[in-house]
């Protein structure tokens, strides 16, 4: 069957504009253009717009998309189970912060007693199983299922305290990250002290720190896009900076 781009919209849920722009970026292509200039698209196409949907629900970019899609060896029926799998953590991450809401819900009314940690278990659980989605496969074949694994216990053990700190660690590298680019020198006190405050935002995490690991953590940041985009979108170019001044701060070279 084919369909018109705006039969095509209206059935996907997408606006016209939307699929101009695919088209334009060479994502998603129509199967023809008829003799009265309409765009007209075919089961391919639909299949394919499916794929861009799927992957946009999971926050992926234009470009990952459009390289994932082209790729020699996509498949597309393992990239449907992929896709459930993805869907089912998220519903699952949902789910656990409806539940946290419902017990908050219980202990303002007097029902329960709810542990100031266990306000917080659905929120962390939520950026574990975001991170896992995004870099688990990477950071796993980089620092072992092990390291991955005692991570993420120490994480879901911190207190609401440690939580609170370690989300005001977070922001607070960011800012002094950026407010040490002006300085445009990645040894300079300021790119220092943004350091050192990752590597204290880190032992949150790390069972045991190591320069080593530091520095290969860093040059993480600007080999995987997706991190690199994570700080670039603070600032562009806030990734570099920040493998420069580890790597200085911890005297490792690569």
């Amino acid at each position: 069957m084919e369909y018109t781009i705006l039969k095509l919209a209206k059935m996907a849920g997408v606006s016209t504009r939307t699929l101009r722009y695919y088209d334009e970026v060479g994502i998603l292509q129509p199967a023809r253009i008829n003799s009265s200039g309409y765009r007209i698209y075919g089961s391919k196409e639909v299949d394919r717009l499916q794929q861009i949907l799927f992957y946009r629900e999971l926050d992926f970019s234009i470009d990952k998309i459009k390289e994932i899609l082209d790729s020699t060896d996509f498949d597309e029926l393992r990239a449907l189970t992929t896709h459930r799998e993805q869907l089912l953590n998220k519903r699952k991450q949902l789910d656990l912060l409806i539940n946290n809401v419902e017990r908050s819900i219980q202990a303002k009314e007097g029902r329960l007693k709810m542990k100031d940690n266990e306000k917080f278990e659905g929120f962390k659980r939520n950026l574990l199983d975001e991170n896992e989605r995004k870099y688990g496969k990477e950071v796993r074949e980089k620092y072992g299922e092990e390291t991955v694994k005692a991570s993420n216990d120490k994480f879901m053990k911190m207190t609401k305290e440690q939580y609170e700190e370690f989300e005001k660690l977070s922001i607070e590298v960011l800012d002094t990250l950026e407010a040490a680019m002006e300085t445009k020198d990645p040894a300079g006190d300021l790119a220092q002290k943004a350091c050192e405050l990752h590597k204290k935002w880190l032992t949150f995490t790390w069972k045991d720190y190591s320069k080593e690991a530091h520095a290969g953590l860093a040059q993480m940041y600007v080999d995987d896009e997706r991190f690199t985009a994570y700080y670039d979108k603070r600032k562009p170019g806030m990734a570099e900076f920040l493998r420069d001044a580890i790597l200085i701060y911890t005297g490792i070279k690569q």
